[in-house]
């Protein structure tokens, strides 16, 4: 059906399902005085950006800034637990703006994020939006997770045949490709303490350019604040006036701030907070991975809190508000909000203890393997240029991964889907050094597939040139093999910064046709590098994981990389 089709039937649902319904009243010829509203509390309890992280995480990953301006180590699922519990109560619900799976450590993605799922079903949860990462292997496989059964190819978990979710993934900016029908509800309604409170779920609308493109086909994302209107004139409807967006989308902060200041860029997220409705009275959002608690004007001069809270369980955010028991409406004068740090100074919660150790036990013979060494920290601090020695590496890696069969010559990382640092410290009992393939998988658990395509060394400056987007708001750094070698001049406009690029040392002309390794999301054009588009003579490969754990063995032990391959000339 059409997503207006649907609104009427989502409608007449919501009706029914809740027990509204719409009367004419008659207006009294001698009125009373208006008594004071009568209200009751709701509270919401927020979590975002989660990707399946299981364990406490590590490294730069497993700390946060707190209130003090301290940075503590944070998150975990079992201190996650004891958290959650000292903050709901009877006038609690637990809500997620997405990313909740995807991209997450071995433990969880061994098993195709189920375990993380399981686990946010016995935290509470009850509804949350989608995330981008919910689309990493593609609708279907999403509304397994959210309905039930094993998967089509790896079969049922250890756990047995899954039973679903027990919370509810809304999308209403996500329509089929070809007929505008919802894949996912894009409303959900909720009894909170004795009252009806909607809630809409939204994802980027950048979706497309930063899933692969197997995820993303056959759908379409719509402009967030368009369809979150349409959403909210849905729930208006059918008599349901207390309304939450959940939005994964958000901005980016100045860092070593605290988690509830609002030092924010104004960026995609402070657009939608803006643009929203009226009728909604508040805004949770995620994508950016930071900790937020802010206030905008909504575009009837209200007063609306929109707010984030980090990422991997090392932060819940509860937003507190009132609503008139008569009218249904939230007193936009009584929202308060707080973000609080999961820190790892409570008793973890037993339950959840167990839970996390039984998944790690069925995962350990695959994640504890030693897949090599290292001699000291290999991260993923940047140089000036944006280089880091970690996305070298893993870019070295891609193209020893490629030369046979693909015949590549250059390798291009993505610098978002480096994902932990690796440390020399042991992690385990392994010894100083040692890398397992669970941490390896841990760096960049998307298990992208490997492709080389042809670009002539024109439409490889023209690529390069694409690392400055949104007239350089945005700026992501493709991390280069050892093989190639440029200049760039900040001090140029964006379009001609990229000069002197050379492979093995040899200098590139425009017509010079050159074989470009890359995962699969980057050769579809992720994260806006679209002259990827355009590239010839496609060959697919083995996984990054592979050609990373390959490297390793090949190569141990293995030194952090000089970060010299982009030189930076002004």
């Amino acid at each position: 059906m059409t997503s207006r089709s649907f609104m009427r039937i989502a409608v007449a649902g919501i009706v029914a399902a809740t027990g509204l319904a719409f009367t004419a009243g008659t207006a009294s010829a001698h009125p009373k005085p208006p008594k004071p509203p009568q209200t009751v509390p709701v509270r919401l309890v927020s979590i975002n950006d989660f990707h399946g992280n299981l364990e406490p995480p590590t490294g730069s990953g497993g700390a946060i800034v707190d209130e003090s301006g301290v940075s503590v180590p944070a998150g975990g699922a079992a201190y996650l637990a004891t958290h959650l519990k000292s903050l709901v109560n009877r006038d609690s619900v637990v809500v997620a703006a997405g990313d909740l799976i995807g991209a997450s450590p071995l433990i969880s993605a061994a098993y195709h994020d189920e375990p993380t799922v399981e686990l946010l079903g016995k935290l509470g949860l009850k509804v949350s939006s989608v995330g981008n990462h919910e689309f990493d292997e593609g609708i279907s496989e999403l509304k397994r997770i959210q309905n039930g059964g094993c998967h089509p190819v790896d079969g049922c978990s250890p756990a047995g045949r899954w039973r679903g979710a027990k919370y509810e993934y809304l999308a209403a900016n996500v329509l089929k490709e070809n007929n505008d029908h919802y894949v996912l509800p894009p409303v959900a309604v909720k009894v909170v303490n004795g009252v009806k409170v909607g809630f809409i779920g939204l994802v980027t609308q950048t979706t497309p350019s930063i899933v692969t493109a197997s995820g993303i086909a056959g759908l379409k994302f719509t402009e967030e604040v368009e369809a979150g209107n349409r959403a909210a004139r849905l729930l208006r409807l059918a008599g349901v006036k207390a309304i939450v967006a959940m939005v994964h989308e958000g901005d980016q902060i100045a860092p070593n701030q605290s988690p509830d200041a609002c030092p924010v860029t104004p960026g995609a997220g402070t657009r939608i907070a803006q643009g929203l409705s009226a009728d909604v009275d508040l805004v949770v959002m995620g994508h950016s991975h930071q900790a937020y608690i802010c206030k905008t004007q909504d575009p009837a001069g209200q007063d609306r809190f929109y707010t984030q809270g980090s990422s991997f369980g090392r932060v819940l955010t509860t937003v507190d508000f009132k609503v008139d028991k008569k009218t249904g409406e939230v007193v936009r004068s009584s929202v308060a909000a707080d973000n609080h740090v999961v820190t790892r100074d409570v008793t973890p919660d037993p339950e959840i203890t167990q839970f996390v150790q039984t998944w790690k036990d069925r995962v350990a013979t695959v994640a504890n393997k030693a897949i090599g060494s290292i001699t000291a920290d290999i991260g993923r601090a940047a140089g000036p240029s944006g280089e880091t020695a970690l996305g070298d590496l893993i870019a070295d890696a891609q193209l020893e991964g490629t030369r046979t069969g693909g015949n590549a010559e250059i390798a291009l990382m993505n610098p978002g889907g480096v994902r932990a640092d690796l440390t020399y410290a042991q992690s385990g009992s392994e010894g100083n050094g040692v890398v397992t393939y669970g941490e390896a998988f841990t760096v960049q658990p998307f298990n992208n597939l490997m492709q080389v395509v042809t670009l002539t060394g024109a439409r490889l400056d023209a690529l390069l040139e694409q690392q400055w987007q949104n007239g350089g708001a945005l700026v992501r750094i493709l991390q280069p093999s050892a093989s190639l070698t440029y200049s760039m001049n900040l001090s140029q406009p964006i379009g001609s910064r990229i000069s002197d690029i050379k492979i093995n040392g040899t200098p590139v002309t425009d017509a010079q046709e050159i074989r470009v390794a890359a995962n699969n999301f980057l050769v579809g054009g992720g994260d806006g590098f679209t002259v990827f588009r355009e590239g010839t003579g496609l060959w697919s490969g083995p996984l990054d994981i592979d050609a990373f754990v390959a490297y390793f063995g090949a190569h141990s032990p293995i030194a952090p990389p000089a970060i010299n391959r982009i030189t930076v000339t002004g």
